[in-house]
């Protein structure tokens, strides 16, 4: 949220409760005249689908601008939608907001409702005019899946938005040459062919820290890694063409800090010249680079065309299932004695370790406790073996693994 004309460009989706409904409630970018072409004219025509998809629309105008030209324009396109219409007035505090309430009417839209958003004014009347004006409801399925949460996140112009376009089958973000398009974190529900349902959230581009410089810029990127935070699985997608950048590493870094699964999509495959050098440049950067999430799977597509995204889906379902494993107790200390025995746990302080059992004490992502005595003293290299070794026998790819190392007190166990 910010006084800046012109910050929301994409459908910002929220549920609101009224009268014990959840009521998906949609912003959308501002209605402008602009060349279709244009940045302000594919957000308006991002504008327009959303009123087609809406089972109300609620058109606000500026009480101290007054009635304009545009509203007038825009009030007569919308009457021809043929949607229900809701007139609202912000800023409609004090009697000159008032009385642009009463010029509101010529309009033709019914009765305006008058509200100050900034200070709360008339807020409980609007809810109430929405609830009135919905459709009946339709009956919930209390026991409908939960939708998988991905979130798509990358460096600018990686092709986020396309990305999430191609998925739904709709242009529902707004993309173009401009970097930087996407400011807000915005979340849409997807139904699969098999009935899957998934929450795919587009996020703004992250770059480095030291070019983030405009408030707003800093409010995107607040929100794009807390909507990473909130994901079961993050789509990291990359420009293949220009290949795998420190930023992109460091974002890896950060899914891999949260615990999320983690994908990564070489986006704009169709551009790539020698696909087979790329693939090995790509292959080799991950392994020196991001060895601690060894095996994490790439995708390669084009979102522009749609070439190789019909894999993306099942590869995500893959990823949270790995996410989600639990390892049976007995398979995994006969795993844990093995390893024992392959490598033994080393001496520190001159005394070696007595590393003793191993269990899982969650998933999501898969987190292991080993006891023993002054295990907790357990090198970080002999600790990456354990991992990787983990990882390789029960079939781990990719996901952040966790191990735990507490030490036993047991008066019995041998020194």
């Amino acid at each position: 949220m910010s006084d800046i004309p012109g910050v929301t460009r994409d459908r910002k989706e929220a549920e609101a409760l009224l009268r014990g409904r959840n009521v998906m409630m949609v912003d959308t970018a501002g209605l402008e005249e602009s060349d279709p072409e244009s940045l302000y004219g594919r957000m308006r025509a991002s504008s327009e689908a959303a009123v087609k998809q809406a089972d109300l629309v609620l058109f606000v105008i500026d009480a101290r601008a007054g009635v304009t030209p545009a509203d007038e324009h825009f009030a007569s396109w919308l009457r021809r939608q043929g949607a229900p219409i809701l007139l609202v007035v912000n800023k409609a505090e004090g009697r000159a907001g008032s009385n642009a309430a009463l010029e509101a009417y010529s309009l033709g839209l019914g009765e305006p409702v008058g509200v100050s958003a900034e200070h709360g004014d008339g807020l409980a009347d609007l809810m109430s005019e929405i609830a009135d004006r919905l459709p009946p409801a339709e009956e919930i399925d209390e026991n409908a899946a939960r939708p998988l949460k991905i979130t798509i996140v990358g460096r600018p112009n990686a092709g986020k938005s396309t990305l999430l376009n191609r998925l739904i089958g709709e242009d529902r973000m707004i993309t173009g040459p401009e970097p930087g398009l996407t400011r807000d974190s915005i979340a849409v529900r997807l139904v699969d062919t098999d009935a899957s349902e998934f929450e795919i959230v587009d996020t703004a581009g992250l770059r480095k820290k030291a070019r983030i410089e405009a408030d707003l810029e800093k409010m995107s990127v607040s929100a794009s890694i807390e909507a990473l935070k909130m994901a079961e699985v993050v789509i990291l997608a990359i420009d293949a063409v220009e290949g795998i950048h420190e930023q992109d590493l460091q974002i890896a870094r950060l899914v891999e800090r949260e615990g999320r699964a983690c994908i990564i999509v070489l986006n704009k495959w169709d551009a790539v010249v020698d696909r087979n050098a790329t693939r090995k440049a790509v292959g080799d950067r991950l392994q020196t680079s991001l060895a601690q999430m060894k095996g994490i799977p790439v995708v390669t597509l084009s979102a522009l065309t749609g070439l190789g995204t019909d894999k993306l889906l099942p590869v995500v379902r893959e990823a949270y299932e790995v996410w989600n494993m639990r390892v049976a107790t007995g398979a995994l200390n006969r795993w844990f004695e093995a390893a024992l025995e392959r490598h033994q746990a080393p001496l520190v302080e001159g005394r070696r370790l007595k590393l003793r059992y191993v269990t899982q004490a969650k998933a999501r992502p898969p987190t292991f406790i080993i006891f023993g005595t002054r295990a907790e003293m357990t090198p970080e290299d002999y600790q990456r073996y354990l991992s990787n070794s983990m990882r390789d026998e029960f079939n781990l790819p990719g996901t952040p693994i966790r191990l735990q190392f507490r030490g036993t007190k047991n008066p019995f166990a041998e020194d």
